[in-house]
């Protein structure tokens, strides 16, 4: 009998990692809900060396799905679906007019689970190319008999996700391309231009000024030892992968990351506003506050403001409400904590959760633009004394020449 490996949620909100037999992959995820269990992630146990963390196999066989795929098949289907289609026609619709390579096996599957008298969510689960929010967004539709409703707020939290995050990134497009032009336009000047004054200077038999020594010593740099920046470059980036595949490692990186100034305010504000809206997502489809505080954590990618949610979920365990364990962490935006409070205090906290999502959005492209206005001025001037600087070192080298001259 196969053995699988699982993560599980038990009722307290506890991860449980362990290993069970079963028949087949699905008996192993009834087995594991007959006992109480929300599962995770449940794997086959195989032998070799080419196995992840966990059991899990470095290479699969079933690709993840893009974000994009995700969000159109959660929109295509809650129209279906509100518009009074069953579930297995609207899934056969949607097999059909999908073009998607990746999508339309993982819909077949799922059509065979559904017709098999499996849930949705259970047929969605066992794809293992869906999130857990996702997942128990879905369960929690079906369990409440409101599955269009819940996949339209679903669709409506994907696509503010991913505004959110293309703001960000637009964002940064310009700043990358203007520091990559700047840092061209620098290379090309030691490399090609400075030598051709090199000549001429070493002609001349006179012993050149400091500033165009580094200048010519840093353009022989490029041109003959390029090759051990990188080097360099390339050792940097794979001590830095390292070192954020730890735990421990990683937690200190991002403490240092929200200690930036400028950034460190931004990270802080996108993971309220992804922290806040998945929450209140959770909350208002009928998740208890602790699962969804367990779920909530795993969408976090700080580790600092993770370990701190982490802290928050077990005092709400004892009974305490969420604003004070978050205002106690002093890891979250006291603004963002102050609302949560009024929405526990008025028995609305989901509806101010999604409040405070909505501030936190806003406050990020707010935090975005004044961050593109000190930037872009700052890169242009950063050019312009580099070149500056380049440009009065060989000036300063030709006047030495000519007063040798006279």
């Amino acid at each position: 009998m196969p053995r699988y490996h699982y993560e599980a949620v038990d009722a307290n909100g506890e991860v449980v990692r362990d290993e069970l037999d079963a028949a087949t992959l699905d008996a192993a995820i009834a087995r594991l809900r007959d006992q109480g269990l929300l599962p995770l992630a449940v794997n086959e146990a195989k032998g070799g060396f080419l196995r992840g963390g966990f059991g899990q196999p470095l290479f699969s066989k079933r690709r993840a799905l893009s974000r994009k795929a995700i969000a159109l098949l959660t929109q295509q289907l809650a129209s279906l679906l509100h518009a009074g289609m069953p579930l297995d026609r609207a899934l056969s619709i949607l097999i059909g007019v999908t073009e998607d390579p990746q999508l339309k096996p993982v819909l077949v599957r799922v059509q065979e689970k559904v017709r098999g008298g499996s849930s949705l969510a259970d047929a969605l689960e066992v794809q293992g190319v869906f999130s857990r929010f996702y997942l128990n967004m879905i369960r929690a539709g079906e369990a409440g008999g409101a599955l269009d409703t819940v996949l339209k707020r679903l669709s409506e939290f994907l696509e503010r996700s991913r505004a959110l995050r293309e703001t960000v990134s637009s964002a940064l497009i310009y700043p990358i391309i203007l520091l990559s032009v700047s840092a061209l336009a620098v290379i090309i000047l030691l490399t090609f231009v400075v030598p051709q004054f090199q000549r001429l200077f070493a002609d001349a038999g006179k012993a050149l000024p400091l500033a165009t020594q580094i200048v010519i010593a840093a353009g022989n740099g490029f041109r003959y030892y390029w090759w051990v920046g990188l080097i360099l470059i390339l050792l940097l980036v794979t001590i830095m992968r390292q070192q954020l595949g730890q735990p421990e490692s990683r937690a200190r990186w991002d403490d240092r990351f929200l200690r930036l100034p400028l950034f460190g305010d931004l990270i802080a504000k996108v993971e309220t506003a992804r922290l806040s809206r998945t929450l209140g997502t959770l909350l208002g489809n009928g998740v208890s506050l602790l699962s969804a505080l367990t779920i909530v954590r795993e969408t976090l990618s700080n580790q600092v403001l993770a370990n701190a949610l982490g802290e928050v979920a077990e005092h709400v365990k004892t009974g305490r409400g969420l604003a004070d364990p978050l205002l106690e962490a002093g890891r979250f935006p006291k603004l963002a904590v102050q609302m949560i409070r009024v929405g526990e205090e008025t028995g609305q906290l989901q509806e101010m959760l999604l409040q405070v999502a909505d501030t936190y959005d806003d406050e990020v492209q707010t935090a975005v633009k004044r961050m593109l206005t000190l930037l872009e001025p700052a890169l242009i001037l950063g050019l312009g004394v580099v070149i500056a600087g380049i440009i009065m070192s060989i000036l300063v080298a030709i006047l030495s020449l000519n007063e040798l001259a006279f």
